[in-house]
Protein backbone atom coordinates (compact mmCIF):
# COMPACT_ATOMS: atom_id res chain seq x y z
CA UNK A 1 0.00 0.00 0.00
CA UNK A 2 1.09 3.54 -0.64
CA UNK A 3 1.33 6.46 1.68
CA UNK A 4 1.81 10.35 0.99
CA UNK A 5 3.76 12.01 3.52
CA UNK A 6 2.98 15.74 4.43
CA UNK A 7 5.78 17.98 5.44
CA UNK A 8 4.32 17.99 8.90
CA UNK A 9 4.65 14.20 8.98
CA UNK A 10 8.39 14.37 7.78
CA UNK A 11 9.27 16.96 10.72
CA UNK A 12 7.81 14.03 13.58
CA UNK A 13 10.91 11.45 14.02
CA UNK A 14 13.21 14.98 15.13
CA UNK A 15 10.19 16.74 16.89
CA UNK A 16 8.80 13.51 18.86
CA UNK A 17 10.88 11.11 18.59
CA UNK A 18 9.02 8.62 16.35
CA UNK A 19 10.08 6.17 13.88
CA UNK A 20 7.70 7.18 10.97
CA UNK A 21 8.81 4.41 8.70
CA UNK A 22 8.56 1.49 11.18
CA UNK A 23 5.50 2.84 12.47
CA UNK A 24 3.87 3.26 8.85
CA UNK A 25 5.31 -0.23 7.63
CA UNK A 26 3.39 -1.11 10.96
CA UNK A 27 0.25 -0.08 9.66
CA UNK A 28 0.56 -2.26 6.38
CA UNK A 29 2.22 0.41 4.31
CA UNK A 30 5.08 -0.09 1.99
CA UNK A 31 5.73 2.46 -0.66
CA UNK A 32 6.35 6.15 0.82
CA UNK A 33 5.39 8.78 -1.46
CA UNK A 34 6.54 12.60 -1.26
CA UNK A 35 5.59 15.72 -3.58
CA UNK A 36 8.04 17.85 -5.01
CA UNK A 37 5.96 20.57 -3.41
CA UNK A 38 7.01 19.47 -0.21
CA UNK A 39 10.54 18.90 -0.11
CA UNK A 40 9.65 22.87 -1.24
CA UNK A 41 8.21 23.46 1.55
CA UNK A 42 10.83 21.42 4.08
CA UNK A 43 13.96 23.03 1.68
CA UNK A 44 11.97 26.45 3.37
CA UNK A 45 11.45 25.50 6.70
CA UNK A 46 14.89 24.61 7.40
CA UNK A 47 16.17 27.78 6.63
CA UNK A 48 13.35 30.19 7.56
CA UNK A 49 11.33 28.03 10.33
CA UNK A 50 10.69 30.25 13.75
CA UNK A 51 13.09 27.92 15.93
CA UNK A 52 16.28 26.06 15.80
CA UNK A 53 14.13 22.81 16.48
CA UNK A 54 11.61 23.05 13.70
CA UNK A 55 14.48 24.16 11.00
CA UNK A 56 16.66 21.26 11.69
CA UNK A 57 13.35 18.73 11.83
CA UNK A 58 13.16 20.28 8.59
CA UNK A 59 16.57 19.39 7.21
CA UNK A 60 16.21 16.00 9.06
CA UNK A 61 13.07 15.53 6.96
CA UNK A 62 14.27 16.25 3.98
CA UNK A 63 17.25 14.25 4.03
CA UNK A 64 14.70 11.22 5.15
CA UNK A 65 12.38 12.06 2.15
CA UNK A 66 15.21 11.98 -0.21
CA UNK A 67 16.54 8.67 0.98
CA UNK A 68 13.42 6.83 1.40
CA UNK A 69 10.66 8.24 -1.00
CA UNK A 70 9.68 7.85 -4.45
CA UNK A 71 9.44 11.78 -5.45
CA UNK A 72 6.25 12.91 -7.47
CA UNK A 73 6.63 15.57 -9.73
CA UNK A 74 3.68 18.36 -9.17
CA UNK A 75 3.31 21.99 -10.05
CA UNK A 76 0.63 22.22 -7.79
CA UNK A 77 0.87 23.60 -4.12
CA UNK A 78 1.48 20.63 -1.19
CA UNK A 79 -1.75 20.55 0.05
CA UNK A 80 -3.26 20.23 -3.32
CA UNK A 81 -0.73 18.14 -4.62
CA UNK A 82 -1.04 15.84 -1.62
CA UNK A 83 -5.11 15.48 -2.98
CA UNK A 84 -4.23 15.17 -6.11
CA UNK A 85 -1.54 12.60 -5.81
CA UNK A 86 -3.59 10.54 -3.28
CA UNK A 87 -6.49 9.54 -5.73
CA UNK A 88 -4.09 9.02 -8.71
CA UNK A 89 -1.53 6.82 -6.33
CA UNK A 90 -4.52 5.39 -4.56
CA UNK A 91 -2.36 6.32 -1.33
CA UNK A 92 -3.29 7.42 1.97
CA UNK A 93 -1.77 10.56 3.34
CA UNK A 94 0.23 11.12 7.05
CA UNK A 95 -0.09 14.99 7.88
CA UNK A 96 -1.12 16.38 11.17
CA UNK A 97 -2.80 19.61 9.27
CA UNK A 98 -6.27 19.22 10.55
CA UNK A 99 -7.94 21.51 7.28
CA UNK A 100 -5.99 19.03 5.32
CA UNK A 101 -7.31 16.23 7.15
CA UNK A 102 -10.82 17.07 6.72
CA UNK A 103 -10.03 17.80 2.96
CA UNK A 104 -8.74 14.70 2.54
CA UNK A 105 -11.21 12.69 4.49
CA UNK A 106 -14.19 14.24 2.43
CA UNK A 107 -12.65 12.72 -0.43
CA UNK A 108 -12.59 8.76 0.84
CA UNK A 109 -8.78 9.48 1.12
CA UNK A 110 -7.33 7.49 4.59
CA UNK A 111 -5.33 9.74 7.19
CA UNK A 112 -2.79 8.74 8.63
CA UNK A 113 -1.88 10.79 12.09
CA UNK A 114 0.35 10.91 14.86
CA UNK A 115 -1.49 9.87 17.65
CA UNK A 116 -0.24 10.89 21.63
CA UNK A 117 2.85 12.10 20.43
CA UNK A 118 4.11 8.19 20.37
CA UNK A 119 2.41 6.28 17.62
CA UNK A 120 0.94 6.74 14.15
CA UNK A 121 -2.97 5.34 13.17
CA UNK A 122 -5.19 5.37 11.04
CA UNK A 123 -7.87 8.56 11.66
CA UNK A 124 -11.70 8.06 11.45
CA UNK A 125 -13.55 9.95 10.10
CA UNK A 126 -15.38 11.23 13.17
CA UNK A 127 -12.18 12.66 14.70
CA UNK A 128 -12.85 15.44 12.00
Amino acid sequence: MNVLLDTNGLMVPEQFGVDIFTELKRLGYRQFLVPVPVLKELRTLSRLADTRNDRLAARIGLEMARGCCRILDSEDGADLALLRLAQEENAAVFTNDKELKKRLSSKGITVIRLRQRHYLEIATQKEF
